[in-house]
């Protein structure tokens, strides 16, 4: 008979995912340096904090995060609704600080939160949206840097942009300064 194999020892088929097509829908936003945030709203009424990497408490805190949460619980359960919700915990103390007086929390979906949210809560400034361009992307850049933030008027050293490709789901960023060398190369 051979070598034939039988199909109980072939592995499992593994798709090969479809590919999107670049020049689609993106929206630049304007990428605030500060700490990642997530609120989680439960099911069953709980509102849990996390910063980019794990989930925080008022005693184990990111500059403050958790705490935040805590006192804005209420108005985070019913603003947001049950789901992840991730943004910018940002301001006051916190990397660039943006000349700001207290800290704030810009949503990152701005498709989602753009119109009602929960008024403890900001949204990240959307600078362009439509086809995917190279140019379209710089010219926000080349904004930021000549403006300054949309985050924050008056702030001349803005951080960058975050590109979300709607059709792939995925998010890029380019920063102002040392874009090519990357995080940690600095």
């Amino acid at each position: 008979m051979g070598d034939v194999q039988t199909l109980v020892e072939v592995p499992v088929f593994e798709e090969f995912p479809k590919i999107p097509r670049l020049s689609r829908e993106c929206v630049v936003t304007e990428k605030i340096d500060g700490t990642n945030g997530c609120v989680l709203v439960m099911e069953d009424g709980r509102v849990i904090a996390g910063s980019r990497t794990r989930w925080i408490t008022p005693e184990d805190d990111n500059f403050g995060f958790a705490r935040w949460v805590a006192e804005h619980a209420d108005e985070l359960r019913e603003g947001l609704g049950v789901g992840r919700h991730y943004g910018e915990w940002w301001g006051l103390g916190i990397q660039r600080k943006y000349g700001q007086d207290r800290k704030r929390w810009s949503l990152f979906n701005t498709s989602k939160w753009s119109e009602t949210r929960p008024a403890c809560c900001d949204v990240v400034p959307v600078l362009y949206q439509g086809e995917f361009k190279t140019s379209a992307i710089q010219n926000c850049l080349d904004n930021l840097a000549s403006v300054g933030s949309s985050a924050a008027p008056g702030f001349m050293k803005p951080e960058g942009v975050v590109i979300f490709h709607v059709q792939g789901r995925l998010y890029f960023k380019k920063t102002l300064e040392k874009d090519d060398a990357g995080k940690g190369h600095e």
